[in-house]
């Protein structure tokens, strides 16, 4: 909990850094919304999708109307269902769903583009600093150390922006994270982290 406190506290820190920046051409937004996540198992395939929250803060600062360059910081739940792990006693538990919370900060590339620029593509790398994890059978004692501290890859979205005001606009976005780097920190077999998330926002 005192982490996601301070994790906290650093986006609003965050927040207010980038809205000082508004006059150099930065523009704030903040958003919220529903993520999918499963991963990919290279042994025994992709596992089945898990529903979870997220909720971000971003800077995007313009060099002209159509390229901008796009910093995001955002508390997101990952993980996956109806997977299973291996006890003590070697046995299989099965029919477990895994939830892993992270601070995740992309850094994203954004073309504007449509005939009011109020489309945009972003496409950068992420990493995610894992906060905590837990998994359903609650038979685990430390479920976190079971996987990597940290989770890297690409991002990508897409997204659109409805004015309301000359300082305000509404924005409707869904984006995709594909992990890189290995997940589980248990054994060798490899696990890699995908996202889609549908998220909506304001933006000043």
């Amino acid at each position: 909990m005192k982490k996601i406190f301070l994790a906290v506290i650093a986006m609003l820190s965050f927040c207010g850094y980038a809205n000082a920046q508004q006059d150099s051409g930065t523009e704030v937004s903040i958003g919220v919304g529903y993520s999918g996540s499963y991963v990919v198992d290279f042994n025994n395939g992709d596992a089945q999708q898990i529903g979870g929250f997220n909720a971000g803060i971003s800077a995007d600062h313009y060099f002209n109307d159509q390229w901008s360059l796009k910093v995001n910081a955002s508390y997101q739940q990952k993980g996956w269902a109806d997977g299973y792990y291996t006890d003590n006693a070697g046995n299989e538990v099965d029919g477990v769903n895994f939830k892993l919370n992270y601070i995740t900060v992309p850094v994203m590339a954004n073309w504007h583009f449509g005939r009011d620029r109020n489309w945009y593509l972003d496409c950068g790398p992420y990493i995610g600093f894992l906060l905590s994890a837990s998994e359903s059978s609650h038979l685990l004692t430390n479920t976190k150390s079971l996987f990597n501290s940290t989770d890297a890859g690409i991002a990508l979205g897409i997204g659109l922006k409805i004015p309301i005001n000359d300082q305000m606009h509404f924005f409707i976005e869904y984006s995709g994270q594909a992990a890189v780097t290995n997940l589980n920190a248990s054994s060798s077999d490899r696990l890699q982290n995908a996202t889609g998330s549908l998220n909506i926002g304001l933006g000043f």
